[in-house]
């Protein structure tokens, strides 16, 4: 049966450098641009005013009342369906900066009620209720996002400190604090609105780095075992290239599954769909150029006590650990 990069033998290694170009050549852009003029946060994280529309047209869906309110300035706003096909809700502001803006409630559901009856007829829409979105939700969902991510870093290291030891686990935080800065620095790049369905996807981002690296980790740890004697360098390049099927098979299917939300989902979950694409790229990037060049610099500075006197740190000629013959073996 074919196995895709079944007798792999990059020097994975050998590249790092490259891969700390790439990194910088991404994040130094989007970090200046992100420090300079901050994150396009959503309504959900500035506050806005909300309104719930019924319509009478089954022909007036998402797309038809965010060009209807755009044609009349109020754009950004955030249009999804709610409950029934005909019931949407609609969030909204004004002014493009929430910093500066001195809209009212009433001011902001006012334009919104004269887009609609320009666009659709004042007898095509009923409009349920108004109220105001204060960004005080925002700021807590925002940190509670934040707690998640240093609790998950947190147990990351116990974890892998436990099972492993603690170079493993700060190797590990340190290849998915890269991913999550790199994702920061796309959304800034690409100027993407951050919703709570975008914070989702960097979550979800944060898991999908870590389990991939803890698998490329897993198999270090059973070469250290099988390879006593042999160099950081050739076992970290072998257990990179043993794990290369399942990381691109894995990742080649996760991205079929978010480019096909990238071209065929709705404008509401866009933001969700690019972030989780570029999520799964540079995740599989780390876990294969990012993650071992990191344990590799952490194991030369505080090496292991099974590693004292069994590795030399004079990187070798070969990438790969010679593997035992049948005739060793048997």
């Amino acid at each position: 049966m074919f196995r895709l990069f079944e007798n792999a033998r990059y020097d994975f290694l050998g590249v790092r450098r490259y891969a700390y170009a790439a990194t910088l050549a991404v994040a130094l852009p989007g970090l200046t641009l992100l420090a300079v003029r901050g994150l396009n946060e959503s309504i959900e994280f500035t506050g806005g005013t909300l309104l719930q529309v019924e319509t009478a047209d089954p022909a007036i869906n998402t797309a038809a009342i965010r060009s209807a309110l755009d044609a009349w300035g109020i754009r950004g706003a955030e249009i999804q369906t709610f409950g029934a096909p005909n019931e949407f809700v609609i969030r909204a502001r004004l002014s493009p900066n929430p910093a500066e803006a001195q809209e009212t409630t009433q001011e902001t559901a006012a334009a919104v009620d004269s887009a609609l009856a320009r666009a659709f007829g004042a007898d095509k829409y009923t409009i349920v209720r108004t109220e105001a979105v204060g960004p005080k939700v925002g700021g807590e969902l925002r940190q509670k996002a934040l707690l998640a991510i240093i609790l998950s870093f947190g147990a990351t290291l116990v974890y892998l400190w436990f099972r492993f030891e603690w170079r493993f686990g700060v190797a590990a935080v340190a290849a998915t604090a890269h991913d999550i800065l790199l994702t920061l620095s796309f959304i800034s790049l690409m100027n993407l609105e951050v919703t709570l369905v975008v914070v989702a996807a960097i979550l979800t981002i944060v898991g999908y780095s870590l389990n991939d690296t803890i698998i490329v980790f897993d198999r270090v740890r059973e070469n250290l075992r099988k390879y006593k004697r042999q160099h950081m360098y050739q076992i970290l390049n072998l257990s990179v290239n043993e794990t290369l099927p399942r990381t691109v098979m894995t990742a080649g299917t996760t991205l079929v599954a978010t480019l096909a939300l990238l071209i065929f989902g709705s404008e509401v979950i866009r933001g969700f769909a690019w972030v989780m694409t570029f999520g799964i790229v540079i995740g599989t990037f780390s876990s294969i150029f990012i993650a071992s060049p990191i344990l590799l610099a952490i194991e030369r500075r505080w090496p292991g006590q099974d590693a004292r006197g069994a590795r030399s740190f004079v990187e070798p000629r070969t990438a790969q650990p010679a593997r035992p013959s049948a005739a060793a073996v048997t």
